[in-house]
């Protein structure tokens, strides 16, 4: 079974055990979260879709860990002005583990 969850202004596609990284939850180590906001979900024919969302769907999963992506780096530069800005920014991100899809 699958499902696509929708969490940080992103959406993800998921089925049981698999491991991904999602923007920065508010949840420690080892914590079991749920979400809610489902868009599709279902198993080969059998697929729900919904309008927006999926009712009395859930997806639950377990925090692994947290961290920060790789470093990206930020040059805002205009030629002949004596104008540049540097800059580093490392995104935030909590990887979970899905461990059941109901609904």
């Amino acid at each position: 079974m699958f499902a696509v969850i929708q969490t940080g202004g992103k959406q993800y596609r998921v089925i049981e055990g698999s491991v991904l990284r999602i923007e920065k939850l508010l949840a420690d180590a080892g914590a079991t979260v749920e979400f809610s906001d489902i868009l599709i979900m279902g198993e080969g024919a059998d697929v729900k879709i919904g309008k927006p969302m999926v009712t009395g769907a859930k997806v639950t999963a377990t925090v692994q860990s947290h961290g920060k992506a790789d470093k990206v780096r930020i040059v805002k530069f205009r030629r002949r002005k004596h104008y540049l800005r540097q800059g580093t920014h490392r995104q935030p991100y909590t990887e979970i583990k899905v461990t059941a899809i109901s609904g």
